[in-house]
C-alpha cells in the first residue's frame, strides 16, 4: 500500500469509506503500490466521530461515553499495534503476495466489479473464522484479548488493537491469494477494518431490518460482553449472516457488561498487550503431561485437564447486572447505617440490625450476594437462620446497654 496515494479525501468520501459505502470503480487498482493507505486517511474521521459520540452521549445521557484513562489506554494500544508497519510491510500482505506469486491457480481481473464483490465476501468470511479462532485457540486469544480488555464501550475501544494479532490472522486470508490479486485484497482488508470502527458505540440503538444482514453496534455490544450469554458470540466483521449460518449469533437482550471475564485492572500498555502470554507460559509449565501442555496452547482459554475444548461455561464468572449492583450499594449503605445505630445504642438498633440480616438472607437466596469462599454456601443455608436470631438478641442488648 502507498501512503502517498490519494492523500486528499473529501468529507463525503471519508464518511463513505468508514461505512464500506464505496464503489468498485473508485477503489480498484492494478498494482499494490497504487492502493492508498485508507487507514491513515481515516485518522481525522476517527477523531471527528469520537468527538461526535462524546457530544451525543452528553446530550442523551448527561455524561461522557467512557472514562478518559480507559480511552487513552485504547488509543495507546492502537498506536502500539501500528508500530511494526513503520519498519516493514504487514505480514498479512507479505504472505499473501508470496502465495500469489508462487501458487496462484487463476488470476481474476483486478478491474472487474465481480472480483471486487467476491473479495468483499472472501475477506469478510476469512475474518469471521479468524475472529472465531482468536476466541477458541488460547495462543491466538493472547493477541486478541487486548481488544476485549476495555471495560468501557465506545469508539475509542475500536482503536484498542493488538500488536500480536496479525501474526495469526494472515492464515485465514491466504486461500484468497490463489485467485484474488493483491491490490484488490489490500483494499478490502482495510475497509473491513474501517467498517468495524463505528459499531463500537452505545449511542446507536437497534437498526431494524439491517440487524438481519449486517454487523451493528447492538450485535457487537454482545460480542464485547462478559455476561455468560455473550461469551463466544457474534464474530462478524461486516456481515452478521456468517454468525447466523454457523450458529454463533445471539441478539442483545439484557444490559451488557464489558471487558474480560477476569479483568486485568490496569492501564499499563505492556500488560494490556502481553499479560495473557505470561499466563499461558506459567500455566504451560504448571500443567502435567505433554498432551495437556499442548492443549494449554491450542485449546480454548478456559480449558483445563478434564474439561471440554472451550472449558466449562458455568465456570465463567457471572457479570453483575445493574440491578445487582444497585442492590449491593443499597445493602452497603444499610450495613453502615446499622453499625452507626449499634455504636450509638439507638433504640431502633435491634430492629434495624435484624432487618439487615433478613435483607442479607434474601439477597443471598436470589443470587445478588455470594460468599467470598464458595464452600461456605452450605454453612449459610444451614446456620444463617440461627445467626439472625442470635444477632437479633445481641442487638437488643446493645440497644439497651453494654453487652454482658
Amino acid at each position: 500500500m502507498n501512503p502517498e496515494a490519494q492523500q486528499d479525501v473529501s468529507v463525503s468520501q471519508g464518511i463513505r469509506m468508514m461505512f464500506y459505502m464505496v464503489k468498485p470503480n473508485e477503489t480498484s487498482f492494478q498494482t499494490l503500490e497504487e492502493v492508498p493507505d485508507y487507514v491513515k486517511q481515516a485518522t481525522p474521521f476517527f477523531i471527528s466521530l469520537m468527538l461526535l459520540e462524546l457530544a451525543v452521549s452528553w446530550i442523551l445521557k448527561g455524561k461522557p461515553s467512557g472514562r478518559l484513562d480507559n480511552a487513552l489506554t485504547s488509543i495507546s494500544a492502537g498506536i502500539f499495534s501500528r508500530l511494526p508497519s513503520l519498519f516493514s510491510r504487514s505480514l498479512e500482505l507479505t504472505t499473501y503476495i508470496y502465495i500469489w506469486e508462487n501458487y496462484r491457480l487463476i488470476s481474476l481481473p483486478w478491474h472487474s466489479p465481480w472480483t471486487w464483490y467476491l473479495t468483499f465476501l472472501g475477506v469478510d468470511f476469512g475474518y469471521y473464522w479468524f475472529h472465531r479462532m482468536a476466541h477458541e485457540v488460547n495462543i491466538m486469544w493472547a493477541g486478541h484479548q487486548t481488544h476485549h480488555s476495555s471495560e468501557d464501550y465506545n469508539l475509542s475501544t475500536a482503536l484498542r488493537q493488538s500488536v500480536l494479532q496479525l501474526y495469526t490472522s494472515w492464515i485465514f486470508y491466504s486461500p484468497l491469494a490463489l485467485f484474488i490479486p493483491p491490490s484488490v485484497y489490500a483494499v478490502h482488508l482495510q475497509f473491513n477494518l474501517l467498517y468495524q470502527f463505528w459499531i463500537h458505540t452505545e449511542v446507536i440503538d437497534n437498526l431494524g431490518p439491517l440487524e438481519l444482514i449486517i454487523n451493528t453496534p447492538s450485535h457487537h455490544r454482545v460480542h464485547h460482553g462478559r455476561n455468560r450469554y455473550c461469551i463466544d458470540k457474534n464474530y462478524a466483521g461486516v456481515l452478521i449472516i456468517w454468525d447466523r449460518i454457523f450458529g454463533t449469533f445471539v441478539a442483545e437482550n439484557e444490559k451488557v457488561v464489558y471487558g474480560l471475564t477476569h479483568p486485568i485492572n490496569t492501564f499499563e500498555p505492556f500488560k494490556v498487550q502481553f499479560h495473557h502470554l505470561v499466563y499461558i507460559w506459567t500455566t504451560f509449565w504448571a500443567t502435567p503431561g505433554f498432551f495437556n501442555k499442548f492443549s494449554v496452547i491450542f485449546k480454548g482459554p478456559g480449558w483445563g485437564p478434564g474439561k471440554p475444548r472451550l472449558g466449562l461455561r458455568e465456570e465463567i464468572p457471572e457479570a453483575l447486572s445493574q440491578v445487582t449492583l444497585l442492590l449491593r450499594v443499597c445493602f452497603i449503605i444499610l450495613t453502615l447505617t446499622s453499625i452507626g445505630f449499634l455504636l450509638d445504642q439507638r433504640p431502633k438498633a435491634a430492629v434495624l440490625e435484624t432487618f439487615r440480616c433478613l435483607v442479607f438472607l434474601m439477597l443471598y437466596k436470589f443470587g445478588h450476594l455470594k460468599p467470598f469462599i464458595p464452600s461456605l454456601s452450605f454453612a449459610f443455608e444451614i446456620f444463617f437462620p440461627v445467626c439472625i436470631a442470635f444477632w437479633g438478641v445481641r442487638s437488643m442488648k446493645l440497644a439497651s446497654g453494654p453487652w454482658k
